[in-house]
């Protein structure tokens, strides 16, 4: 993994450096998610089929309308410098130039334009809380979480127009529900095939 140049407030890079330091040197099981959430390296394992087959419909769905100037990435590390944090979403949408440039192996969560997040059992509580308000915070535009763990059955939420490190819900549908995906997109996705079988 690449060395993070991002600033952070509290003790002038000290603890921040050791902790990028234990990121760096965490050696996890193949699959398995390494990211600092809220200032604290976290182990996340393996996602299943399900959860790979939503990210799979959902960069079909997104490559067909999205600019040309724009890629779709899985494994793209994201900086939330405000949260103390370094997430890896399941899907980014971001300029192809700034990801080109990128030479500290992440990018500002602000200059994404759409982060995605589908939760696993084990880790839905940091989607839905820690990294939504970490996007939040960091100004990132669009975020998307696809919940297949919601107490009230699997949903997605798309939030935006963060202001004061809070974001506007912008919709909220069930599975199998079409979600409007506002400009620069303008694109409605179908959901139904991220209903299990």
């Amino acid at each position: 993994m690449g060395a993070l140049t991002v600033d952070h407030t509290p003790d002038p890079g000290r603890e921040w450096d050791d902790t990028v330091r234990i990121w760096e040197q965490t050696d996890a099981p193949e699959g398995c998610k390494v990211e600092i959430i809220e200032g604290i390296v976290t182990v996340s394992p393996p996602p299943d089929g399900m959860h790979n087959a939503i990210a799979d419909e959902l960069a079909e769905s997104l490559y067909a309308d999205k600019p040309k100037e724009w890629g779709i990435y899985q494994t793209l590390g994201v900086a939330v410098p405000s949260r103390e944090g370094l997430y890896l979403p399941d899907l980014v949408v971001a300029p192809k130039q700034l990801v080109r440039s990128d030479s500290g192996g992440c990018l500002p969560a602000a200059a994404c334009e759409l982060l995605v997040e589908i939760t696993s059992r084990s880790n839905a509580a940091h989607d839905r809380i820690s990294k939504a308000a970490g996007y939040a915070r960091a100004g990132a535009p669009l975020y998307l979480l696809i919940d297949r763990w919601a107490p009230a059955g699997p949903t997605l939420t798309l939030f935006g127009e963060p202001k004061n490190g809070v974001y506007r819900t912008l919709s909220t549908v069930k599975f199998g529900e079409p979600l409007d995906l506002p400009e620069p997109f303008g694109l409605t996705l179908d959901t139904s095939s991220f209903l299990p079988d």
